[in-house]
């Protein structure tokens, strides 16, 4: 008898999960139940209480790990509606619950797909409906709220997406450039969770950057990081694609790529992913030009960079996108150069700068009424 307590005890208290204790977290499934309604008095046509809700807000500075903390059980119940009574006819309202999600969440459902995206601050979800409170229309019998089993997916927001393949030196480039302290070491791989940095000018200026887990070929069919890591493109504002001079060779079983081919290789990840991404700025950054050689290995395909279409001559077959990136800038530099880190600073906030003033006057030179659908994102007939 005190083995069957026991057991049943310790399935109601079940530890977080391993996957669950790591720093960071960007999937989490979680169970939206609304309030029960509130039944009715048919003596005196009492109506009961709605049944509460459960609602997602967006919230800076929150992260999925809070969630996790604040609802052990990824469960979320909001509460029933109040019973009518004869010291109350009309019986008050469930506790809503508020759940506060980091910003960039997007709300899926196995079924509908996406539910929402609550990219801005304060924006909010209804994520579960109380049931309705007893009255003549059904039997003054109150009603079950809304269930539902919802995926919460962060994808992160920043200015800046780092991408690269593994141990082309894109942590000591995050550590020097900003104040953030990844893991460094020689072999791939050290970065195997994505992080923000933030990038600080001596004018207060302040750019984020997405420091993102290495990618392999074959990333955009879920190989390694895959759609873990490749998810967090998407919202940023400039690409900063980086490789290592030398080229890279994920193992003895794999094909060593120069730094040409390695530039071609994410360039079709990227676009077997989401071509979208491919008209994103983006910068190329070729490092470890401190080493024996790299001024003669970069001296081989300098001449490409700014003209990928050029190069493909030299690409193999397999590597060969149909779109083409458009580099807007290419810098070879040490990551443990200070004065060569300055460089990348300000190059990536001109860059920035640049297509944010473009943007601007093209949005300018619009009129009112597309201004007003462009924004409203409204396709219909117009009005004359």
């Amino acid at each position: 008898m005190v083995f069957i307590q026991n057991y049943l005890l310790k399935s109601v208290n079940k530890p977080i999960r391993n996957y669950l204790k790591s720093r960071f977290l960007d999937t989490l499934r979680i169970t939206a139940k609304g309030g029960h309604g509130g039944n009715g008095l048919p003596k005196y046509g009492g109506v009961g209480g709605q049944g509460g809700a459960v609602y997602f807000v967006a919230k800076e500075g929150k992260s999925l790990r809070d969630v996790v903390k604040k609802y052990p059980n990824k469960r979320v119940v909001a509460g029933n509606g109040e019973e009518s009574s004869k010291a109350r006819i009309l019986g008050r309202r469930g506790t809503d619950q508020k759940v506060e999600v980091p910003v960039g969440i997007r709300v899926l459902e196995q079924g509908s797909g996406l539910l929402c995206e609550l990219d801005e601050e304060g924006k909010t979800f209804l994520a579960s409906g109380g049931g309705s409170g007893g009255c003549s229309g059904n039997s003054f019998l109150g009603k079950p709220g809304q269930l539902r089993t919802l995926t919460l997916d962060l994808k992160l927001i920043a200015d800046v997406g780092l991408v690269g393949f593994p141990n082309a030196g894109k942590s000591t480039l995050v550590k020097a450039i900003s104040n953030a302290s990844p893991k460094i070491a020689s072999y791939p791989f050290t970065t195997i969770r994505p992080q923000i940095a933030t990038i600080e000018y001596e004018d207060y200026r302040q750019i984020t950057i997405a420091d993102l887990p290495g990618l392999i070929e074959g990333a955009h069919a879920n190989f390694g990081m895959g759609h873990k890591f490749l998810k967090h493109v998407e919202r940023t504002r400039l690409l900063l694609i980086m490789v290592d001079v030398f080229g890279f060779q994920l193992s003895q079983q794999h094909q060593k790529r120069n730094c040409l081919e390695t530039v071609y290789a994410l360039n079709k990840e990227l676009e077997l992913y989401d071509k979208t991404l491919l008209e994103k700025p983006c910068a190329l950054i070729i490092n470890k030009m401190d080493k024996e050689g790299a001024v003669e290995e970069i001296c081989k395909y300098e001449q490409y960079f700014h003209s990928l279409e050029d190069g493909l001559k030299m690409c193999p077959e397999e590597l060969i996108p149909s779109k083409l990136l458009s580099i807007d800038a290419v810098i070879p530099i040490s990551a443990k150069s200070m004065k060569e880190i300055e460089k990348v600073k300000q190059e990536v906030r001109t860059i920035l700068d640049l297509k944010a003033e473009e943007k601007l006057q093209e949005e300018s030179s619009l009129d009112r009424n597309e201004q007003l659908e462009l924004k409203l994102r409204e396709r219909g007939p117009k009005v004359v």
